[in-house]
């Protein structure tokens, strides 16, 4: 799995780790504390929410534009300056009046733009190290690795952002609005270990940073010639992608928005035995180190690196065998259901770049745009489960809280395994499609305009982010299986449509 790729990939990656673990931190309790702290109604709540990942989506395309003449690395650094500046202005707790309101609005758009100079261009100097003829048949593989490497950081985020915000009210003595705001400090000490990485490993990817004559004669790789006919094919055909994408990323991220209203207000907050385990996210990361060391155990070619891989496999489920406590009951929070997304991206990907790369060696692997499209299908199935799971619910409810503000009230206890296994679902389909689709941009993109091709992936995602706010307006408006319906029909028409563009999209792989 990670034999033959160069060793910029994993510095990369890691630096990537560092920064999606501050993110995703902040954002397992941002809609929670939109309405806690300012006494928003879930439709303002949702709103600002999907307008905030629409800006973290959006500048990439500017951030492109801007490496295309400046280059890569200096756009990365910049971008990891001024996100430090948005994390530090959201840390500090202001109370919920308007200037808190307008100062917290600031430093989301601070995180905005400085995301835009950093995630799309690492993900153009990723897929530049490609451009040796040595590893032009890793590529795939490559993004897989790296997107696994983003939800390292992942899983431990909702975890984190609980545990800080409960030692904030408990060891601390803050109240529980302010105690948000410890949670979002962790992404600025996140961000230094981020470019501490970055500049200690720079030497591995230097090549890949562009913006000087120098940077440019170190890459030994030719750059491809294309004619005009050829290159609007391409740009065509990578337009047609970022189309059916938007409508992936509205379903998907309302993992964030109503699926987190959904756990806290229509799932038990409770749950024991193997239930309970899965809410440890050390559990969780054991039963990682059992699938990478299943397959190490398989793939070894040596009796030593074969007894380490089982060692790793009994002291990982002796680990599980002591966790387990049968009659134990914990307490189940909203946010920590968006660690299962992350969790099974890690311990799936290999599963996923053994099934690929099987499909591979007999020559019958999918196309990148024939992923896409089945990713589209998996997430459809996936708000069809939540469709039929949700007939019979009542309609979510809100009370007037002490304070004057409305308050949503906690009025069903459906088994958190339904959460549990839609995520699984749909993370199915996200690996099928974003990994995938990153990796074609990178590949199909005119030499020319790849920083701006990147930052149309982002466009397309940033597009898909607004339309989040559809989950937020239709909360508590209409019966919940027909809010989880509009999702399902939007996943099969951008399916049914992405089959009809197939042989144009398969012509310039």
């Amino acid at each position: 799995m990670f034999e033959g790729q160069p060793k910029g990939l994993f510095a990369l990656a890691l630096a990537n780790t560092g920064e999606r673990f501050g993110y995703y931190t902040m954002l397992a309790v941002f809609a929670l504390f939109l309405r806690a702290n300012y006494g928003l109604s879930p439709a303002m709540a949702g709103t600002i929410y999907s307008a905030f990942l629409m800006l973290v989506y959006f500048f990439p395309l500017i951030g492109g534009m801007m490496a295309d003449k400046f280059g890569f690395g200096k756009m990365v650094t910049t971008g990891i300056v001024i996100m430090f500046a948005g994390y530090l202005l959201l840390s500090v707790p202001l109370g919920g009046d308007s200037v808190a309101l307008v100062v917290m609005l600031a430093a989301l758009l601070l995180i905005g733009f400085g995301t835009g100079l950093f995630k799309g261009n690492l993900q153009v100097m990723v897929g530049d190290l490609y451009n040796d003829p040595q590893y032009k048949d890793k590529r795939d593989s490559g993004f897989s690795i790296f997107y696994m490497a983003i939800n390292i950081g992942a899983l431990f985020a909702p975890t984190a952002a609980i545990k800080i915000k409960e030692y904030a009210e408990i060891s601390l003595g803050y109240s529980s609005n302010d105690a948000y705001h410890f949670s979002f400090a962790v992404a600025c000490a996140s961000l230094i270990l981020s470019i501490a990485i970055y500049y200690l490993f720079r030497s591995t990817f230097r090549h890949t940073e562009g913006g000087t004559k120098k940077a440019a004669a170190a890459d030994a790789a030719p750059v491809e010639e294309l004619s005009k006919e050829e290159t609007k094919q391409r740009i065509v055909a990578l337009c047609l992608v970022f189309a059916v994408v938007i409508f992936f990323w509205m379903a998907f991220h309302q993992n964030g928005l109503s699926l987190t209203y959904f756990a806290d207000e229509f799932t038990a907050q409770s749950a024991e035995g193997l239930q309970a385990m899965c809410f440890n996210v050390w559990n969780l990361v054991a039963v990682i180190f059992i699938v990478y060391a299943l397959f190490s155990l398989f793939q070894s070619k040596t009796g030593k690196a074969k007894a380490a891989s089982a060692t790793v496999i009994l002291i990982s489920l002796a680990f599980l065998c002591m966790s387990y406590d049968a009659d134990g009951t914990i307490s189940v929070s909203a946010p920590i259901f968006q660690q299962f997304n992350p969790f099974y991206v890690v311990a799936l990907t290999p599963v996923s770049m053994a099934i690929f790369g099987s499909l591979a060696a007999k020559g019958k692997e999918p196309s990148a745009p024939r992923k896409i499209a089945y990713g589209m299908i998996v997430a459809a199935i996936a708000y069809a489960l939540m469709a039929f799971a949700s007939f019979g619910l009542p309609m979510p409810q809100t009370e007037m809280g002490a304070d004057g503000n409305p308050v949503a009230v906690h009025v069903a206890d459906v088994t958190p395994n339904l959460l549990i296994m839609v995520y699984l679902v749909l993370t199915f389909g996200e690996l099928l499609l974003s990994p995938m689709g990153i990796s074609f941009v990178s590949k199909v993109a005119p030499p020319k305009y790849k920083g701006m091709m990147m930052g149309g992936w982002f466009v397309a995602t940033a597009i898909g982010n607004q339309l989040v706010v559809v989950g937020g307006l239709l909360w508590g408006a209409v019966p919940l299986w027909v809010c989880w319906s509009v999702f399902l029909g939007v996943c099969l028409v951008a399916a049914i449509f992405m089959f009809a563009m197939m042989k144009r999209l398969e012509k310039v792989c």
